[in-house]
């Protein structure tokens, strides 16, 4: 067992970071951008920190407040639902608006892939610039006891079903932004919602998500198919050993995802690194704080549980289930066809390297909308798999196609209320 071996490693370097780390975070630069030994100290201690899988606490998303018109609003963050999977967090954008102003809130489908949700902080900040935001923020398996249960794949598309109909009670119907993996299950979740009647959602958006791994298979795809379940048993599955909370529950470890994830995109931690070295080494403490911020939250990785890992496998890649209508979550048939009203928008990247084209879009052939319905279906170009959600390909080409997307829903929300208050008026007046 790697598990026990990788944990005592990393104990050490959290024993040999801590002795040199600033408990308020890098320290500033002394007057003309002299770099001393403290910085010097701290940069070493990030870097093994992250090297190693070593972070003892997830970094925080501490977003305290953003930038909207021009203006700074403040931000407050508070956990919504805490199941044992993991918490719904929101974030209220402490502004007044008009009701005639008002933006639906957004429910952020975090992937469980191997990443703590704070790695879509950059993904939050731009959303409260006009909404509120929900966010998934999933559990480390390894700190969930095994009482809890096997944390299945049927148990995360059950705590998003809570977590949608969690988001509807604090407003108005949210706007549901999945990403990658998180497709999936949220597609699931959606329309298990849909049959059962209950409507909390104004509308789905799938951004890079694996809903047909048979189209355009990647290298990913490929490997995952071709590769049977017994051999991801034998070959990346491990046990929680003590003092953690889940010790005994098998995983799939964080620091096998970690090297995956820089077997499969060297360059973008090459490139996380090499923005905070060389402004580290400029003097640019500002700008070297920021790039540590991002290169720490992309390298805390957590553990997932072997039940749901292989039923990912399985259900996504071996047996594409979703795509054949054959899905069921707890004895519950997954029927896509129920969100018929409900409006669906597709995003995917002309360059993404981990979901081939076409993978995400064909949810528009499952979906069956009403003709009446905002729909959208685009790809943007130069753009890869992170830059869906992350980057200026997301701020400047994403954000403002889900913006409009959200726009038409809620216009056509509203266009449908219209002739209701308009028929009860002449009611009004006519019992007058």
């Amino acid at each position: 067992m790697w598990y026990t071996f990788v944990d005592a490693q990393q104990r050490l370097a959290r024993a040999l970071a801590g002795g040199v780390l600033s408990e308020s975070g890098p320290r500033p630069c002394a007057p003309a951008g002299w770099l001393g030994v403290e910085q010097a100290a701290d940069a070493f201690g990030y870097w093994l920190l992250r090297s190693t899988c070593a972070f003892e606490r997830t970094p925080p998303f501490a977003i305290h407040s953003v930038v909207a018109n021009g203006s700074r609003v403040a931000v407050s963050e508070s956990v919504a639902a805490s199941p044992a999977l993991g918490a719904l967090l929101r974030f209220n954008r402490e502004a007044p608006t008009s009701s005639a102003d008002e933006k639906r809130p957004v429910l952020l489908c975090a992937p469980l892939a191997g990443h703590h949700s704070v790695m879509l902080r950059e993904t939050v900040e731009t959303l409260l610039e006009e909404r509120d935001v929900f966010v998934t923020d999933w559990a480390d398996a390894r700190d969930v006891p095994r009482e809890a249960g096997p944390l299945a794949l049927d148990d995360y598309v059950q705590a998003l079903e809570g977590f949608m109909r969690t988001a509807r009670a604090f407003g108005p119907p949210v706007h549901v932004v999945a990403i990658c993996q998180a497709s999936v299950p949220a597609l699931g979740a959606a329309a298990l919602l849909a049959t059962d009647g209950a409507a909390p959602i104004a509308s789905v958006s799938l951004l890079g998500g694996p809903v047909d791994t048979r189209l355009n298979p990647t290298v990913t795809d490929r490997f995952a198919s071709s590769h049977t379940l017994q051999w991801f048993h034998d070959n990346a599955i491990d046990l929680v050993p003590p003092p953690y909370r889940g010790a005994g529950r098998l995983v799939y470890p964080g620091f096998i995802q970690q090297a995956a994830l820089f077997a499969a995109h060297p360059e973008r931690h090459l490139r996380l690194e090499a923005e905070y070295w060389s402004r580290w080494l400029a003097g640019d403490m500002s700008g070297a704080q920021q790039a540590l911020r991002t290169a720490n939250e992309y390298a805390a990785v957590l553990d997932m549980a072997e039940c749901y890992f292989l039923d990912m496998l399985r259900v996504v890649f071996h047996e594409h289930l979703l795509p054949r209508n054959l899905w069921s979550v707890a004895g519950r048939q997954v029927r896509i066809a129920a969100l018929r009203d409900t409006p669906l928008c597709t995003i995917e990247g002309d360059s993404d390297e981990i979901t081939g084209a076409g993978q995400t879009h064909c949810a528009h052939a499952l979906h069956e909308a009403s003709p009446m319905l905002p729909r959208r279906q685009f790809t943007v170009e130069r753009c890869n798999h992170y830059d869906l959600f992350i980057g200026p390909r997301w701020r400047e080409a994403v954000y403002p196609g889900l913006c409009e997307f959200w726009r038409d829903v809620e216009h056509a929300a509203l266009e449908v209320r219209r002739p209701r208050r308009a028929v009860r008026a002449s009611a009004s007046r006519k019992s007058a």
